[in-house]
């Protein structure tokens, strides 16, 4: 091979940017400019009244300022305690059942049958789910029969007349969609740990309530703060169950309306300004937990090296 000639490197950059050009070309399109223009409305006042189209009007933060005059901060905390009775009882349920299910000492026979039953909740539609309950805790409903004929009560409990018992149908409904989603996500990260650790502790004579919170528990925290996080993304965007459940109404007393059910209903009305500005609110909020789980991730990952730096030094 002759020296004098120069050897051509076949760059294949531009093909990967050609293969991935589809992706940001569709968000470009279909979330980055919808998400500008929501941003921009929300300044504005811009919705229809009966046939005639009212805007757009720049008003700054009157949008803003309406919202919590209108009850906005009241369906926040709607959503924020319907959130809590449904992710409470999941995240526990999850850990005991994760822990059981990859704790080889139990030899629990069937796991993959137990896996398929748990999750199956969650691939049926929150539609049909909040129908049926509906059905099931209705005054004349089988539960409250079943309650009357066994003379626990000796007349009808009005589930969905009464603040508590529409909030906590909910929260139930929720656990019950969520907790296998959630108990799968944490059996992958237990399952992640380094066997030789329980191994060790069980011969230093660890007792399983030990091992569960000295190791278990520390060693699946990043899953656990990401499971947190989108339970509380999830949480903010919660609407088809209460939607359904309530009528739209968010009854008794708007005690169950979230915050996409007040957003659905400017959207409803074409108050374009108004929907707007509550959704550049709550993406604000989405946007500080994904920034909180980023920097949370991060920050134990710069703990981790910080630690092995020190430890060469002292080496």
């Amino acid at each position: 091979m002759d020296k004098g000639k120069k050897i051509k490197d076949v760059s294949y950059a531009k093909y990967g940017y050609f293969f991935i050009a589809p992706f940001f070309i569709a968000f470009l399109i279909f979330q980055l400019i919808p998400l500008g223009q929501t941003i921009y409305y929300s300044f504005f006042e811009y919705y229809r009244s009966g046939l005639k189209i009212i805007g757009p009007n720049p008003v700054g933060f009157a949008n803003y300022q309406a919202l919590v005059e209108s009850g906005f901060l009241k369906y926040a905390g709607n959503t924020i305690i319907m959130w809590l009775i449904g992710f409470v009882p999941q995240i526990i349920v999850s850990l005991i059942l994760a822990a059981w299910f990859t704790d080889v000492r139990l030899r629990i026979k069937g796991k993959q049958f137990f896996k398929v039953v748990i999750y199956m909740p969650n691939l049926i539609m929150a539609s049909a789910f909040a129908m049926l309950f509906f059905a099931l805790f209705s005054d004349n409903g089988p539960v409250n029969s079943t309650l009357i004929s066994l003379g626990i009560l000796h007349q009808p409990f009005r589930f969905l007349s009464t603040v508590w018992g529409t909030r906590g149908l909910v929260g139930l409904m929720n656990f019950l969609m969520w907790f296998g989603n959630t108990t799968i996500l944490l059996m992958a990260a237990v399952m992640g740990i380094n066997p030789a650790l329980f191994e060790a502790a069980e011969l230093d004579g660890c007792s399983p309530r030990q091992t569960f919170f000295k190791i278990t528990l520390p060693m699946i925290r990043p899953i656990l703060v990401y499971v947190l996080i989108t339970s509380m993304i999830g949480g903010l965007q919660m609407f088809d169950v209460p939607q359904i459940l309530t009528n739209a109404q968010g009854s008794p007393n708007r005690s169950t309306m979230t915050l996409i059910m007040f957003l659905n209903n400017h959207l409803y009305s074409k108050n374009y300004g108004m929907a707007g500005a509550v959704s550049v609110i709550l993406f604000i909020v989405c946007a500080i937990l994904c920034l909180l789980v980023y920097f949370t991730l991060n920050a134990d990952d710069g703990m981790s090296h910080g630690k092995k730096k020190k430890k060469a030094r002292r080496a």
